[in-house]
């Protein structure tokens, strides 16, 4: 099953609400991704641009946009960036397929 990278940024408000009752938001959020078909393997907190980092594992890319969409319309997040992961091995496999594609660079 496909994996997932998903950043989010929380708003003020919803950073004031978690500072005055704070929660495990991986518990709160875990069963939305198993109703999708998926499993939210891991969240972390984090610094910089985004507040959350979780990976997860969707069935396919319409899953994993749902699952991000939901989240964002919470109306809790800021910002939801989500990246699709590749196992090495399937980049080994890109790697390979890219070499037989014949792409020649502008001028070359």
């Amino acid at each position: 099953m496909p994996h997932y990278l998903l950043q989010a940024a929380y708003s003020p408000e919803a950073w004031a609400a978690q500072i005055k009752n704070p929660k495990d938001r991986h518990e709160a959020v875990r069963p939305v991704a198993e109703r999708l078909g998926g499993t939210l393997q891991d969240t972390w907190l984090s610094f910089g641009e985004y507040d959350v980092v979780a990976i997860v594992e969707m069935p396919d890319n319409v899953s994993a946009a749902a699952f991000a969409m939901a989240a964002a319309a919470g109306g809790a997040l800021r910002n939801v960036k989500t990246t699709p992961l590749m196992s090495v091995t399937e980049g080994i496999a890109a790697m390979k397929r890219a070499a037989k594609a014949g792409y020649k660079a502008p001028g070359k």
